[in-house]
């Protein structure tokens, strides 16, 4: 089949006619897009794929989507539009026969404690309907409303912990650590010290209060009043021990009253740390952790309160609510007719949620806790309800976090977006999932400079005729990520396009060879009895200076297994096991997550990585800066002297309209570089300080590569291939993945420091299976210089290709947390147990 190159609109029977039915892109630039022409499908699903920072998600969000938003927000209101969060309008000459768009991208779950899966999801406004127009109510008391049943109203909300469910409270043991010493002598820890903690104690002595009886011997009320009391008497004190001082008035203060005060208002953080340690966290006494009011926890719901139904995993919720459903037909206004009409519309929202992989959830579950993957799926769901017609749908890698038998099902949700008259586009590096796709849109050949053009367009098998494709042999023929890397693939994946450069890092072969066989541990890190979230009473072993995996669906227990493996290598106290042995004391343990690597812009590549204080002692050293007397520090961004004032290093500044939408530009002092221009009149190398923070990781490792521990920085960034990130790239740019990859990156650049132990969770999630190739061999070699790796993870490939095997199951939540299998990945294919075995088995027959 001839490929559609470069967005000729292409004639396919199942797309209707030419030129029709197509979105239709022309001069799109966005980011790195290369004055893009395509065309695109409507009413199919549509899959955009490349390696990281090819293009395809400035292809799919940053052109289409934002493109679709910026039409909507044309159609508001000015001043309405002030209160819309919006993006910046795409580089792109003309779109044509764009429907509305819905984005749906992996972000972290909300920070805000008060969100859940219910609140998320919406099912907790018709969970609340049902306990307040179908619950029975205690004789005598009131109806509630709906809002009464929720902790995130006045209404609902517990009066001791506001809804939260959590108390920060204190103790007298925690008040008082030793209760044989007198108040003289400081038995009241919380208390200050010094002038402050003696004038409480003259206030207590004038008040009445034995201060010279050790504490465990003063009387009960005695010991409560000094405290807890919320009293606060002024009396005149004269400082014992003190004739020359004169009385004063001085006002009392309770040591849990001391401590909330502190807490509340002081602006020492060494103070609200000492604070902090006279201080327990727990679930609420008053609500036990429901966070609502008594009235409304004693309305039920076939026999159970609104708590409970929320703690129960979606499964088993939906088996309440079909037997509710069922009790009694009928539209005659009574109790059992009225819970039965609302438990029939929440079974139908929940079974989506089920069919989703996610039953193990609970709608209390807090939304901070949830994996991007389960918050994307959480809104896929909702917008399986939402019955809109005629919308794209702009999905981001929604198979990430997902084993593979959570994707199938995942599948025939998108399949019913696309039946509903809707058109699903999916930036994806899951081969399964594109496999399954009407269209690929294939964006590269590299990435950064050297990707942006959109190689392909066109039905599945058209890419076969697409050799500069790196999505092709692992779409259509039977590469695997976790073969070993040989020199034709490194020269190609890496080669520069750039003038007077020569190819990138030449990575040695995979250790583990081509005949597969696993490398030899020594010894074993054993934890006995994990009983902790869903891990039910497991003993596991982890073998040494290996790489391991460990596999199972979602909800399984892995990251929990994880978490435990790092508090016991660690040598801090672990709740929840029996018995631990095999860990070394001191050991060195780095957990190498997705969490962003900054909060802010000012926070990037080049600072995090360390790369960037070596530039700027090499910009100070330089003839030019030692004459205007400029230090390492001028050339910082972060502090004053060397940056802009007027953007205070910023780059850009708000620009407030009247009745019109806020936006950013470029700073009109620095025009975006962030530095006066007396410290960008200094160069290195031909370029000033602003221009070295543009640069490529490519690119940089030309221009400074005399830098020694720059280069040594820039050399393990583009072994991970992120050669195509600048230097500068904001954190609040960077995806999970590329979060990720810089930290371990930079783990890699350190000296060898003896054995460390590497923890990994889902290291592979935002990568193409050629990212994932490169991936594996860093893996390899931090096991090869003695270390011992673990990874959390679901590509088959990375598991293939591990020493050893640990997965849980057999499902998900109360159902989960079970050895299934451990051993080789050949073993635990072989074992046949659990829903990992056939997919193990598939990965190792493509290697």
């Amino acid at each position: 089949m001839m490929a559609t190159i470069l967005g000729s609109a292409p004639h396919h029977p199942a797309f209707g006619s030419q030129g029709q039915g197509f979105v239709q892109v022309r001069g799109a630039r966005e980011n790195n897009l290369k004055n893009v022409d395509v065309d695109v499908p409507r009413d199919a699903i549509v899959a955009f794929t490349g390696i990281s920072g090819s293009g395809k998600s400035s292809l799919a969000f940053g052109t289409i989507f934002a493109e679709a938003q910026r039409r909507y927000f044309e159609s508001v209101a000015p001043y309405a539009r002030r209160l819309i969060q919006q993006g910046n309008n795409p580089r792109v000459e003309s779109i044509s026969g764009l429907p509305p768009a819905v984005a749906m991208q992996q972000q972290r779950g909300t920070p805000s404690t008060r969100s859940s899966v219910g609140t998320v999801t919406t099912l907790s406004n018709s969970l609340r309907m049902l306990f307040s127009r179908a619950g029975a109510y205690p004789d005598g008391a009131d109806i509630l409303y709906s809002d009464s049943f929720s902790p995130n109203t006045a209404a609902g909300a517990c009066l001791v912990c506001h809804g939260l469910g959590t108390a920060h409270t204190v103790t007298e043991q925690l008040l008082v650590p030793d209760p044989s010493l007198t108040v003289r002598e400081g038995a009241v820890a919380a208390w200050p010290g010094a002038w402050q903690g003696k004038n409480l104690r003259d206030i207590l002595t004038h008040l009445g209060y034995d201060v010279d009886t050790p504490w465990q011997k003063l009387p009960l009320k005695e010991r409560e009043w000094i405290l807890f009391t919320d009293e606060q008497p002024v009396v005149e004190v004269t400082p014992q021990r003190d004739r020359v001082a004169k009385p004063y008035k001085g006002k009392f203060w309770s040591a849990r009253r001391h401590v909330l005060h502190t807490l509340a208002d002081s602006k020492s953080e060494p103070m609200r740390e000492r604070a902090r340690t006279f201080m327990q966290s727990g679930p609420c006494p008053e609500c036990e952790g429901s966070g609502l009011k008594p009235e409304a926890l004693a309305v039920t719901v076939d026999g159970r309160n609104i708590s409970t139904m929320n703690a129960l995993p979606l499964s088993n919720l939906a088996a309440v609510l079909r037997a509710l459903a069922a009790e009694r037909a009928g539209d005659d206004g009574s109790r059992e007719a009225v819970a039965a009409a609302i438990s029939q519309d929440l079974l139908q929202r929940i079974t989506v949620l089920l069919d989703l992989g996610l039953g193990y959830l609970s709608l209390g579950r807090s939304t901070p806790t949830l994996s991007p993957g389960e918050m994307q799926r959480l809104r896929i769901a909702t917008q399986l309800r939402s019955g809109l017609f005629g919308v794209i749908y702009v999905l981001d890698e929604p198979s990430a976090g997902l084993h593979p038998a959570d994707a199938e099902p995942l599948l025939e949700v998108l399949g019913q977006l696309k039946k509903s008259g809707n058109t699903v586009f999916i930036v994806e590096h899951n081969m399964d999932m594109v496999r399954k796709a009407d269209w690929l849109v294939d964006v590269g050949p590299r990435a950064g400079e050297q990707g942006g053009q959109v190689l392909y367009s066109g039905p599945i098998e058209g890419l076969a005729d697409v050799p500069e494709s790196l999505t092709r042999p692992y779409l259509l023929g039977n590469a695997s990520p976790s073969s070993p890397l040989d020199r034709l693939v490194s020269e190609n994946y890496f080669a520069q396009a750039q003038p007077g450069t020569t190819g990138g890092p030449q990575p040695a072969s995979s250790s583990l060879g081509t005949s597969g066989l696993r490398r030899t541990h020594q010894g074993w890190m054993h934890l006995a009895g994990m009983t902790k979230h869903n891990l039910q009473d497991i003993t596991v072993q982890i073998p040494r200076a290996v790489l391991s995996a460990v596999t199972g669906v979602s909800g399984s227990g892995k990251s929990t297994l994880l978490e435990m493996l790092s508090s016991a290598a660690a040598g801090h106290g672990i709740q929840g096991a029996s018995q631990t042995s095999g860990f070394r004391h001191g050991e060195r343990v780095v957990q190498v997550d997705q969490r962003p690597i900054g909060r802010t812009p000012r926070s990037n590549l080049a600072t995090y990585t360390g790369l960037f204080d070596a530039v700027r002692r090499e910009f100070a050293a330089t003839k030019d800066a030692r004459a205007r007397g400029f230090t390492a520090g001028r050339f910082s961004f972060n502090v004053p002297g060397g940056r802009c004032e007027t953007c205070l290093g910023e780059g850009a500044v708000a620009v407030e309209l009247l009745f019109l939408p806020g936006s950013y530009g470029p700073c009109s002092k620095c025009h975006g570089s962030r530095f006066n221009d007396d410290t960008l009149a200094v160069e290195f190398q031909g370029k000033n300080i602003a221009q070295i923070l543009e640069l490529s990781v490519d690119a940089a490792a030309e221009v400074l590569g005399t830098i020694p521990s720059a280069a040594r920085s820039l050399s393990t960034l583009r072994e991970v291939g992120l050669g195509y990130l600048r230097l500068g790239q904001p954190a609040t740019e960077l995806s999970g993945g590329e979060a990720q990859r810089i930290k371990l990156a930079t783990e890699l650049q350190r000296p060898a420091r003896g054995h460390s132990l590497y923890l990994l969770d889902e290291p592979t999630t935002g990568l193409h299976p050629a990212d994932v190739r490169l991936l594996v061999h860093q893996l390899n070699r931090l096991v090869e210089a003695g270390n011992t790796v673990v990874v959390v993870e679901h590509d088959m490939d990375v598991v293939a290709a591990a020493d050893w095997v640990i997965d849980l199951g057999p499902s998900g939540g109360a159902d989960g947390g079970r050895i299934m299998a451990a051993g080789t990945p050949e073993d635990v294919a072989a074992a046949g147990m659990g829903r990992t075995a056939a997919y193990l088995s598939l990965a190792l027959a493509r290697r």
